[in-house]
C-alpha cells in the first residue's frame, strides 16, 4: 500500500532480459485507479514489445480512473472513496488478511 498524499521514492528500474515477444504478467496487490497499471505497462513497453500482458491483483476495490481491469483478481471488495484497503500477508506482516480503514482527508497514512 501507498499513500495518495506521500511522494513516492524513484527507483531505477532493471530488467535482466528481453522483453520481445514474452508474455508478461504485471502483479500487485490491490487495484484502485489503474494509474499504477497503466505506468507498469508504460515502463515495460519502454524496454521492449512483449507479446502480451496480462495484469492480477489481489484485491479490486473499484474507483476506475482508466479503462483498466484484472485479467485474474483475487476478490472484488467495493470501497468508498474515504476508504483504503490495507491488505496484510503472513510472510511480510505475520498474518493474512484485508482491512478496510476510514481514512480522513488530510490523514496521511
Amino acid at each position: 500500500y501507498r499513500s495518495k498524499f506521500k511522494m513516492p521514492e524513484v527507483k531505477v528500474t532493471e530488467i535482466p532480459f528481453d522483453l520481445y515477444d514474452r508474455d508478461i504478467v504485471l502483479v500487485d496487490d490491490v487495484l484502485y485507479t489503474g494509474r499504477t497499471v497503466r505506468s507498469a505497462m508504460e515502463a515495460l513497453m519502454s524496454y521492449g514489445r512483449p507479446r502480451s500482458i496480462k495484469f492480477c491483483c489481489m484485491i479490486d476495490r473499484g474507483h476506475r480512473e482508466l479503462p483498466i481491469s484484472a485479467d485474474y483478481m483475487g476478490q472484488y471488495i467495493p470501497t468508498y472513496e474515504n476508504e483504503e484497503i490495507r491488505l496484510k500477508v503472513k510472510e511480510l506482516d505475520g498474518e493474512d488478511a484485508v482491512y478496510i480503514v476510514e481514512v480522513e482527508e488530510g490523514d496521511d497514512e
